[in-house]
């Protein structure tokens, strides 16, 4: 007898005026199953997550991994909001239009930092949160003073302050500076071509360059580094959801040695773990998707 793997189905949900997209796994399969909420990064998609939600949805659980605010042109807001706030909130939302309470939520890049502002706005809502490759983000101050190399790996988060000048640079030659940047993030992993088209195929619909370099521009610039204080963050540093950090150690984008300061037991007082991975870059869950989702799989039960 064959089994058949899960499959995947587009879903949309709505916040307000905002519409979303998302890819889904194991609605059909799992009725009652838990729900996970996956959510991805910079530069990249939901198909992120394409090696994660099949494993997850045979293994009984309800999987969505939506397209975040702003790469599409249906989720784009009139006033242009992407603070970590307002995409927190979306989360949030997102399970209320699921109908459900409560939800596991896992993040990579963005979508890690993203997973724990939600964890802390509304932790009655999530079961665990899993952050991949990102910073616990209400400490991203103590990056800087004490791994002063990630300045210069973070180079790319000040070009993109330059507005006009680095939308255009994003797009030239055939988005080659994406390119560059997966290419230095994860030197071992080369995403399939396929994918490529995918993703690029995205990132040129209308707005969603904007937007996907506003959330650097609203949340990671230098006058929010140094008064940080002023978006609200501080109340962000407390986080009890029991959280599970995955680093790869020769991530070009984040120093590992990062975690070691952005993550603290103080911080996630229900439990942390941080496990950082060998041979894995910025993308550990695409470089070795049967590590991770067997980590994944133990976590999440």
């Amino acid at each position: 007898m064959t089994i058949q793997q899960p499959k995947f189905e587009k879903i949309s949900m709505t916040r307000g005026d905002l519409k979303f997209s998302a890819l889904s796994c194991g609605f059909n399969e799992n009725p009652h199953g838990s729900l996970v909420i996956c959510l991805h990064g910079f530069p990249d998609s939901a198909r992120t997550f394409r090696l994660q939600l099949p494993a997850l949805a045979k293994a009984g659980y309800r999987v969505i991994a939506p397209t975040l605010r702003g790469y599409e042109p249906s989720s784009q807001p009139d006033n242009q909001d992407y603070s970590v706030l307002s995409l927190g909130a979306d989360v949030v939302a997102w399970i209320e239009h699921i109908g459900e309470q409560q939800a596991h939520l896992i993040g990579h890049d963005w979508g890690g930092a993203i997973a724990c502002v939600a964890g802390a706005l509304a932790p009655e809502r999530f079961s665990s949160l899993t952050t991949i490759t990102a910073p616990h983000i209400a400490r991203a101050t103590a990056i800087m003073r004490n791994v002063p190399r990630q300045m210069l790996l973070s180079w790319y988060m000040m070009f993109f302050q330059l507005r006009g000048i680095s939308a255009a640079a994003v797009r030239r030659n055939d988005w080659s500076l994406l390119r560059t940047l997966w290419k230095n993030w994860a030197p071992g992993y080369q995403l399939p071509e396929a994918e490529w088209e995918l993703m690029l195929q995205q990132f040129d619909q209308p707005g969603v360059v904007r937007a996907a370099l506003s959330y650097y521009r609203q949340n990671a610039s230098p006058g929010v580094f140094l008064g940080w204080r002023r978006l609200g963050l501080k109340p962000l540093q407390l986080i009890p959801v029991r959280c599970l950090v995955i680093a790869g150690m020769d991530d070009g984008c984040f120093d590992p040695r990062m975690y070691d300061c952005v993550f603290s037991q103080d911080d996630f007082p229900a439990g942390l773990r941080v496990v950082k991975i060998d041979g894995a870059g910025h993308f550990p869950h695409q470089e070795k998707p049967q590590e991770i989702n067997s980590m994944l799989l133990d976590w999440l039960s």
